[in-house]
């Protein structure tokens, strides 16, 4: 993952483990692995990439704090819904608060284009790969984004619920969404993003009726990961629980 440069650096990567040669697969020999090296210098550099990126998002905080900009992460698998939401988050805050978005993707403007239909100013960061956002990704875009004039800077991260939860990017707070099609286990699986989240919204609700889908142990798993987290339950198709996560959103730090 992306504490040990997991984008940042082909050259942190070991991803050769190849087998014997064929001929002596065949022979009754055993086959033997090439082990990669020690990962000393792999935690050196991860340790350098994520320290270089913390010092990053607290002048992003402070740049943000000082204009009174709020910031909000958007964190997800790939297919959660967030953009859907973002749609429908766009048009129900229109009249109460000043709102734009940083989309970050590994290639194409596609969500972005959906979301500057909504009348959001809106900028794209496509990673070229990268499974992340990082501080600097959203630095560059902060002075044309938020320094005329803004309420709260939304940003959808990539789609990954890794790499995503390691890097500070300046927010005042991380927002997961888990849909409903993912299964109950996913704070289980991915505990890192869950237990550091401030809010998990629970997506794509109006699907309930037609899945396999345990809400009370869902939520059960989710206290397990972090006991004292909010949880809001929305479908961007029917309106439910719009209302409650516009009202948060409206008034995060």
């Amino acid at each position: 993952m992306c504490e040990t440069c997991g984008c940042g650096e082909a050259s942190a990567h070991v991803h050769a483990h190849p087998l014997a040669p064929p001929s002596a697969l065949g022979s009754g020999q055993a086959p033997t692995l090439t082990l990669p090296p020690a990962p000393s210098r792999h935690i050196e550099l991860g340790r350098a990439v994520l320290a270089d990126n913390d010092a990053r998002a607290a002048d992003n905080r402070r740049w943000l704090a000082e204009r009174g900009v709020r910031m909000v992460d958007l964190i997800s698998s790939p297919g959660s819904g967030k953009t859907a939401l973002l749609e429908a988050t766009l048009d129900a805050l229109a009249a109460r608060i000043r709102v734009a978005i940083i989309v970050g993707d590994p290639e194409t403007d596609n969500d972005a284009r959906r979301l500057r239909g909504h009348g959001a100013e809106v900028r794209q960061v496509e990673t070229a790969g990268a499974c992340h956002l990082d501080a600097a990704h959203v630095r560059r875009h902060l002075v044309e984004l938020a320094g005329g004039g803004l309420d709260l800077l939304i940003v959808e991260n990539v789609g990954n619920l890794v790499c995503p939860a390691a890097f500070d990017l300046g927010q005042g707070r991380r927002i997961a969404l888990l849909s409903v099609t993912e299964g109950e286990d996913k704070p289980l699986k991915y505990p890192a993003l869950f237990h550091r989240a401030d809010a998990v919204v629970i997506t794509k609700c109006d699907l309930i009726p037609h899945l396999r889908w345990d809400r009370a142990a869902c939520l059960a798993n989710l206290r397990r990961v972090r006991p004292d987290v909010r949880v809001i339950e929305v479908s961007a198709w029917t309106g439910q629980g719009l209302e409650d996560w516009t009202d948060y959103l409206a008034g995060a730090p």
